[in-house]
Formats: C-alpha cells, sequence, structure tokens
C-alpha cells in the first residue's frame, strides 16, 4: 500500500511537470527500483521531491539531485533521452535493479549532505593544504569547483555501495564492479566525477560493518580517500 502511495504522488507529479497523467513504463521501472531508499529516505526525515522532466535535455543523465527552496529535487530525466540506459549497457536486464538502486542511493547521499548544511564543507579536522596558482582567476575558481564536486561524488559513491552492503550483500561485488568500471571511464582526471579514489577503497565490502545505516557507514571511508585525493 505504501509503495503504490508513493508512485502515486510521483505520478501526481509527472503530471504537473510533464502534463502526462501517466508515468511511463520507464519511469516506473526506475521509480520501483529506488524505492526502498526512498522509503529510507523518507524514515530519516531528508524533505525529497520527485520531479520528472517532460523532455530531456541534451546532457541530462537519468538521475540527478538538486536544491530549491530548502528541499532536495530528484529529477528524473528519462522521456526522450536517447542515452537513459546506456549507464546500464551490458547488463542483464534481471540483473539491472540494484544498479538504479544504488544509483537512487548516491543521490539520496547528496540530499544527506545538503540536509545536514555539510555541502561541499570538509569533515571535522580536516582543513585545505597546499596552493595552487594560475594566471587566469578563473581557473583557480574551477580547480575548487571541481574539487569540491569530486568529493561530494566521492561521498555518495560510497554510500550507494554501502547501501548495497546492507540491502543486497550478495550482489555487493557485481555492482562494485560495474561502479568501478563507470568511474574507470574519466575524460579528464581528478575531474568532478573521478571518484576512483574511494571506489577502490571500498573494494572490500566488510570496511562499511554490518549496521543499516549507510549514511554513517560511509564517513570513514570518505576520510581515508580525502587523504589520498591529491
Amino acid at each position: 500500500m505504501r509503495k503504490t502511495l508513493l508512485l502515486a504522488a510521483a505520478l501526481c507529479a509527472a503530471g504537473q511537470a510533464a502534463g502526462a497523467a501517466e508515468l511511463t513504463s520507464l519511469e516506473k521501472r526506475w521509480l520501483n527500483a529506488a524505492f526502498p531508499v526512498l522509503e529510507y529516505a523518507k524514515s530519516r526525515q531528508l524533505p525529497i521531491d520527485i520531479v520528472v522532466q517532460p523532455q530531456a535535455g541534451p546532457d541530462d543523465v537519468p538521475l540527478a539531485m538538486g536544491f530549491a527552496g530548502g528541499r532536495c529535487k530528484l529529477v528524473m530525466s528519462l522521456r526522450g533521452n536517447p542515452d537513459a540506459e546506456k549507464v546500464l549497457a551490458g547488463v542483464a536486464a534481471d540483473e539491472q535493479a540494484e544498479l538504479i538502486e544504488a544509483m537512487a542511493a548516491h543521490e539520496i547521499a547528496h540530499c544527506w549532505r545538503y540536509a545536514q548544511g555539510a555541502w561541499h564543507a570538509l569533515p571535522a579536522g580536516f582543513v585545505e593544504a597546499g596552493e595552487e596558482s594560475a594566471s587566469d582567476p578563473s581557473l583557480l575558481a574551477a580547480s575548487k569547483a571541481m574539487r569540491e564536486m569530486r568529493r561530494e561524488e566521492g561521498y555518495a559513491d560510497l554510500v550507494a555501495l554501502a547501501w548495497t552492503r546492507h540491502s543486497h550483500p550478495g550482489d555487493y561485488g557485481r555492482v562494485h564492479a560495474w561502479l568501478d568500471k563507470v568511474r574507470a571511464v574519466q575524460p579528464v582526471a581528478r575531474s568532478g566525477h573521478d571518484t576512483r579514489v574511494w571506489v577502490t577503497l571500498a573494494a572490500d565490502a566488510g570496511r562499511f560493518g554490518s549496521a543499516d545505516q549507510p549514511f554513517e557507514n560511509a564517513a570513514a571511508l570518505w576520510k581515508d580517500g580525502l587523504l589520498n585525493d591529491e
């Protein structure tokens, strides 16, 4: 019943955003896969709204997290998106749900950081070290932005893996291998999505512990990765 209610709320959001009476079958499949994560987010009282794009833009990813008015916006960009499931290429249909669930956990981690007032903040005891120099101030600003984004993406990847560790322990190895493969393709080293330092640290699922606390379980490995993200 609770699952039906959540999907009904998503349908309403889709109707407002897309002018459509129903979600597409693809959107329903992704929402069904993400449902356990959304339920967990609700239990942690995270302020999340689901937004369904009526038409994906040329560079939109299938799931993304935005922030507006003090709330998190989980944005689905599946309609009219030819690359919507590119990230799942080569994965058997019956093995994709756990990957979509991990992607949802990744996005929810961004909301957690935002709700905690910690967005782009280093954990206690960490400070920026070293100095960068460039003749163009915009290059320094771009480097700082990439560094901050990379740290947030690293934390979110760890939350996705910590979630999998508890919810699908038998699938941890293949989910980690999939994420490792996704992150291995980096057009620019140390870009905003170059989280290889953290994904490598998480090769051993046991490092997360057994508690059902993905946000907290990711914190220690995130700190370890920060020490190596130089």
